[in-house]
């Protein structure tokens, strides 16, 4: 019944400890806070207090034997007593190193076990944001009994730590506290000597503790605040003004967010800095104000200041311009420059540059009127002086406008006029097809077409209103719709290739006759008669084959040159010389390079009389 009434009395002087604890808390918050009445504070980081009181609840496991009541007694493992209260108070130096002395009492219906050791020693805090964690070092004194032996004391050594949960500055929970504790047990007066083992009991014990920690003392916490400063005091309308805010006090591991408001002009801020826009703000006095909030502070958590600026009334910019030189012909160009400046002593800038006739571009105060394209009269240039508050002018200056003299005549270049003489086309037999309307000139009609481009470009340059125009024509053999079609493809072939040689397309006109107009016999007869490059002997073969040269002779595209009245038309002299003439006609290529240096009449005699396709 003893150690049941020893129980109660524990958990009774238990009891009232706490009760003085939550009735003497009040007047030690107040004691604390003391020294800044005026604003509710927060703890930061680096606060920390001075003293520190643990009040809480202990589980404790023993890790040792005790005798039972046998003669000679036996050992017994000693079980784990839940019942238990610890307690310790802690003196902080710095933040970091603080001394400690601690209490833990354990009892329990067990076999009666009681135990209680007070230890005092060395603890170590690093302190966070909301959570703290701590280890500690201590030794002291034990005092362990049990109903059936008698009461003993000894040393007691304990290495731990744990972690304490912030509610608020005064207050924290401690979320556990495991502990090491070694103490030494004499069971002398129950145990003979000859069992030393069991007489000297080591306890390799473990505890685990939790409760409430009371924060006493430390550095008040000062009010946050903020100062404003900006950039000038007075601007004129249109200047922009710069603001910034610093703020202080304000705990430096969360967040803030920064509001700006402005009595005159738009204010736009971002974090610590905002810019003022004054454009359109009537002339007075006028105040920004910044406000610092830091959200996750419940208290003393918004600070504010003000900066205070004036606008002032501004002039606009002036500017004048003028023309060197004033009078011009269409196609030259005159400089523009111009003045520009600002009473106010403001940047300026000259743009906008406009002109009623021709062209113009400016850089900087100057500016070039190009009059190419322009009518004659009178060109207004106008430009626009803008300062750096937005502020403008405009002027303008004139600059006569004059036809030019009239150009000479174009020089011909008589060697190049007279080198473009005109030769007619020849195709082979039943070409350009449908199916292929892009084929059926032969090498030395494309060299011909070549040459003709190349000269006609370079004529067009002194006369660029002389035109080509195509006409096609068929031999008699088709039938009439089938000739016109026939030469209306040859007429097309032949434009297409000299617009692919660079030749203008709108130069170019065409006409196909089909079998209209063709070459009679004696015309063809006449032409190779009168053929200087035909040898006597190749004369008279092809005389011999009139029928068929007079076909090839009408196979053809002539060419006609039309300027100012003036026209001239192809020569239309068949290529016997060409390398591929035989081809034109209607057979097959003879080896030329052996004709051309034999001439015999063996080699003409070879020449097969062309088959009509």
């Amino acid at each position: 019944m003893s150690l049941c009434h020893e129980t109660y009395r524990r958990c009774a002087s238990l009891a009232l400890v706490l009760a003085l604890v939550l009735i003497a808390l009040p007047t030690l918050l107040n004691s604390q806070t003391a020294p800044a009445p005026k604003a509710m504070t927060t703890q930061s980081s680096d606060d920390f207090p001075k003293v520190e009181l643990f009040v809480g609840y202990q589980w404790w496991n023993p890790g040792g034997n005790i005798p039972d009541t046998n003669t000679p007694p036996n050992a017994i493992k000693l079980p784990s007593v839940t019942q238990g209260f610890g307690a310790n108070l802690s003196y902080n130096f710095t933040k970091m190193l603080s001394l400690e002395g601690n209490y833990g009492g354990n009892w329990g219906s067990n076999r009666y076990v009681a135990n209680s050791a007070f230890a005092v020693g060395p603890k170590l805090t690093w302190r966070g944001e909301n959570v703290n964690f701590f280890l500690h070092t201590l030794i002291g004194v034990d005092r362990f009994s049990q109903r059936d032996l008698d009461a003993t004391n000894g040393i007691a050594a304990i290495l731990g730590g744990g972690m304490d949960f912030k509610i608020w500055k005064p207050l924290s929970l401690r979320l556990f506290e495991a502990d090491y504790q070694l103490q030494r047990v004499n069971f002398s007066g129950d145990v003979p000597a000859n069992d030393s083992a069991l007489r000297r009991q080591t306890f390799n014990g473990v505890r685990l503790t939790t409760g409430l920690v009371f924060n006493f003392g430390g550095a008040p916490e000062i009010p946050v605040a903020a100062a404003c400063s900006i950039d000038r005091s007075e601007v004129l309308v249109g200047e922009p003004l710069h603001v910034t805010v610093a703020p202080s006090n304000f705990n430096p591991k969360h967040p803030l967010t920064y509001t700006w408001a402005s009595s005159g002009g738009k204010i736009e801020g971002k974090d610590t800095g905002a810019s003022i826009d004054t454009n359109g703000a009537a002339p007075g006095s006028y105040t920004a104000t910044a406000t610092v909030t830091d959200a996750k502070s419940k208290n003393n958590g918004v600070a504010s200041c003000t900066s205070n600026f004036t606008v002032k009334p501004l002039n606009p910019p002036q500017i004048s311009c003028s023309a060197n030189p004033g009078t011009v012909e269409i196609g030259t160009s005159s400089t523009i420059t111009c003045t520009c400046s600002s009473p106010d002593n403001a940047t300026v800038t000259v743009s906008n540059w406009t002109s009623s006739t021709g062209s113009v571009a400016g850089s900087g105060n100057s500016a070039t009127l190009t009059t190419t394209g322009a009518s004659a009269g009178q060109a207004t240039v106008n430009a626009t002086c803008t300062d750096s508050r937005g502020l403008t002018a405009s002027t303008s200056s004139s600059v006569t406008v004059n036809n030019p003299p009239p150009p000479p005549a174009p020089v011909v270049d008589k060697v190049l006029e007279a080198r473009l003489a005109l030769h007619s086309v020849y195709f082979v037999t039943d070409k350009p097809s449908v199916k292929a309307p892009n084929a059926g000139l032969v090498k030395s009609q494309e060299q011909t077409l070549e040459s003709l481009a190349t000269d006609f470009k370079k004529y067009l340059e002194a006369k660029p209103d002389a035109h080509l125009t195509l006409e096609g024509h068929a031999d008699v053999r088709g039938s009439v719709p089938y000739n016109q079609a026939l030469s209306e493809r040859r007429v097309a072939r032949v434009k297409s290739f000299l617009v692919e040689q660079g030749v203008p397309e709108a130069n170019l006109d065409t006409k196909a006759f089909g079998d209209q107009h063709n070459l009679t016999a004696a015309e063809v007869k006449s032409a190779v008669e009168a053929n200087p490059e035909l040898t006597k002997e190749e004369r008279a073969r092809f005389l011999r084959n009139l029928t068929v040269i007079k076909w090839a002779s009408n196979r053809r595209v002539d060419v006609t040159l039309n300027v100012a009245g003036q026209t001239e038309t192809s020569v239309r002299q068949y290529p016997f010389n060409a390398a591929d003439s035989l081809t034109l006609i209607g057979g097959r290529e003879a080896d030329r390079k052996a004709a051309a240096a034999k001439k015999a009449p063996v080699a003409r005699k070879g020449t097969k009389k062309p088959t009509k396709k």
